[in-house]
């Protein structure tokens, strides 16, 4: 690793560290947004904040050029109960990085960010790049990306952006394509009784049907990237307090992971024909994406020895409007666990991964 990857990659660390020490859950990333304009602030760079979002583009950006975006997110969950260290203290052992958020997104969102610096005063690029730090992803918020999108100063009306790297973690594999998210408030309805008397008509029963055939009904177009669309009845309930009163009314939950060859509206029309309950959708905004294997970004990543995979999990990328590639240190499977934690060699290897991959299209 040469001189200058070496301080990006203790710079990155340090920034990181920094973020982990402050509480950052998504709507409450005032702080971390702080720290991030403070970050580009004392490298001279000028950079913007929309909301809890913190932007900043390469000294030669030229509104001719195409543009890329650099992004990830700086909210985080909650730490659960199952943590044995202070998920906000930083703590370096056995070559990890401990702590909330180090591995979702803490460490894509600091190894982006130091592409970026390694970019920011080349002149002569092909393209522009906007690096973004976006808030409340971990909640799919209207404050964050999204946001972003809405702003003319970050999105004028010409501007061409050419595609975009989401950070995610995804061991540097790169994500080509994300199933898409359909929450349902399903609501089947009967008639309140008295249970003693064999009265009403019970709506949990009703439901029950309903239940059963989202538990086995199968969606006939099954993907080659994302697989078969899934749907997972995830809470029931009924208003009743009472043993004995047959209720009338009994609601539950249906998470949907759509692939990228269903609509939303074709996925609710199916369920609308095979059963009974009333079923509303609370959002129709995590739609699939996909960017082609032939897409110039994919075929530098092949080039490098990278495999691409259909992603399970929802990000920003779903928000995103235009071509984007999810990639990124660390690994999934740790996301959202006690005791979080990202290898120190995942940041420096993402780092240096992220700015050969840029390289070759640059």
């Amino acid at each position: 690793m040469n001189k200058d990857l070496v301080i990006l990659t203790s710079e990155a660390i340090r920034l990181l560290k920094e973020l982990i020490s402050i509480p950052s859950f998504s709507k409450e990333e005032d702080q971390t947004a702080g720290v991030l304009c403070l970050f580009f602030a004392k490298k001279g760079i000028p950079h913007f904040r929309i909301g809890n979002n913190v932007y900043a583009s390469n000294k030669f950006f030229d509104e001719s050029k195409p543009t890329i975006l650099l992004n990830s997110h700086h909210d985080t969950v909650k730490p659960n109960n199952g943590y044995t260290l202070d998920p906000f203290t930083p703590v370096e052992k056995d070559s990890k990085l401990y702590g909330l958020g180090s591995n979702d997104a803490g460490g894509c969102l600091v190894s982006l960010a130091a592409a970026f610096l390694y970019y920011y005063e080349q002149p002569g690029l092909k393209y522009n790049l906007v690096f973004a730090a976006s808030a409340e992803e971990e909640i799919s918020g209207s404050n964050g990306v999204e946001l972003l999108f809405q702003t003319p100063a970050f999105n004028p009306p010409k501007r061409n952006w050419a595609f975009a790297i989401v950070g995610e973690p995804t061991q540097m594999q790169m994500a080509v394509a994300e199933k898409g998210l359909l929450v349902l408030d399903c609501t089947a309805t009967g008639k309140a009784g008295h249970a003693a008397r064999n009265e009403g008509e019970n709506a949990i029963y009703k439901a029950i049907k309903d239940i059963e055939w989202f538990s086995s009904f199968a969606f006939p177009k099954i993907s080659d990237l994302l697989g078969p669309v899934k749907m997972s009845v995830t809470v029931i309930n009924t208003e009743n307090k009472a043993h004995n009163v047959v209720p009338a009314h009994c609601s539950f939950v249906v998470d949907i992971r759509v692939n990228e060859l269903y609509t939303f509206e074709e996925i609710l029309a199916i369920i609308k024909t095979n059963t009974n309950c009333n079923a509303q959708p609370r959002s129709l905004r995590m739609r699939s994406s996909s960017i082609s294997p032939d897409h110039p970004i994919v075929k530098a990543g092949l080039g490098m020895g990278r495999t691409y995979y259909g992603s399970p999990t929802t990000s920003d990328k779903a928000l995103i409007p235009f071509a984007s590639l999810k990639m990124g240190p660390g690994d999934s499977a740790r996301s959202h666990t006690a005791d979080e934690y990202i290898f120190l060699e995942e940041i420096r290897e993402g780092i240096q991964l992220y700015i050969a991959l840029l390289e070759k299209v640059l």
